[in-house]
């Protein structure tokens, strides 16, 4: 891939994905990013991506054919704007959550091409997943390369219908919040059954750990890996009896999904 970037903010995300560029092969010469605190850059800078401390110091001569924002959503009013002279020739790329396509149109222009992106937090060691979405300046090759860009911390999809973004968030974006309180639980509830509260952690750890990764590396979808798991009269069935019933798993996910999305329409405005 030869795209030359412009990485503006350069925190967790933001190197999550710049690491997985480099090892994709992009040459960090056609890489910028802008990041006031430098302590972390060293290695990137090593490869020949050139950082600065704010927009100003972008030079005329470089112009980026994707501008990406991992940046927080309250810092984007102040910073979108600085980078409205790309538009017309980069197509920008946000993974701010809340901050909506109308948003970057208002602030770069409505002839800029703006791809809405939701990651989640697995994406730190590459097993993330990013759903897009994009106006429709976005050409099919941006399009393509964007999900290329993603998929270096993990898989990447596209949807046409930005609406969609709001479920994405809580179901994708939310989602390993949900997943860290099972393992909360299972410990707790470990604990309550008599074992130590260190192999109670371990237990519940390399369970929902191990798991997610047979859902992965198995050509089973989760409810055909949950009855081969269930045998008639056994204990996991006993204890499924309980988490299946009424006001059980399933209740309590569909009005915690329905909740987020509700709260991710209000933050978007």
């Amino acid at each position: 891939m030869d795209s030359k970037i412009l990485l503006v903010g350069c925190g967790k995300m933001g190197g999550a994905l710049l690491g997985g560029w480099l090892d994709q092969g992009i040459q960090g010469a056609n890489v910028h990013a802008v990041e006031p605190f430098q302590d972390f850059a060293a290695p990137f800078i090593e490869q020949g991506v050139t950082f600065h401390n704010s927009p100003e110091e972008l030079g005329s001569d470089f112009e980026p054919d994707f501008v990406l924002f991992a940046i927080k959503p309250q810092m984007m009013d102040n910073v979108a704007p600085a980078y409205k002279r790309y538009a017309g020739s980069a197509t920008f790329i946000s993974i701010a959550a809340g901050k909506t396509i109308a948003f970057f149109e208002n602030n770069l222009g409505s002839k800029a091409a703006i791809i809405r992106a939701m990651p989640n937090t697995p994406a730190a060691i590459r097993r993330g997943i990013t759903v897009a979405c994009g106006n429709a300046q976005v050409s099919d090759t941006a399009k393509a390369t964007c999900l290329e860009l993603l998929a270096a911390v993990g898989e990447a999809s596209w949807v046409d219908d930005e609406s969609l973004i709001d479920a994405v968030t809580a179901v994708s974006g939310s989602g390993p919040a949900y997943v860290f309180l099972l393992a909360e639980t299972m410990t707790q509830a470990a604990i309550e059954a008599g074992l130590s509260p260190d192999l109670a952690t371990q237990l519940a750890i390399h369970t929902v750990a191990g798991s997610g990764e047979l859902l992965v590396q198995l050509d089973s979808d989760a409810e055909t890996l949950r009855k081969n798991v269930s045998s008639p009269g056994g204990t996991t069935e006993a204890a499924l009896s309980v988490l299946m019933g009424k006001n059980g798993v399933q209740d309590l996910m569909s009005k915690a999904v329905a909740k987020a999305v509700a709260r991710s329409k209000e933050l978007a405005g």
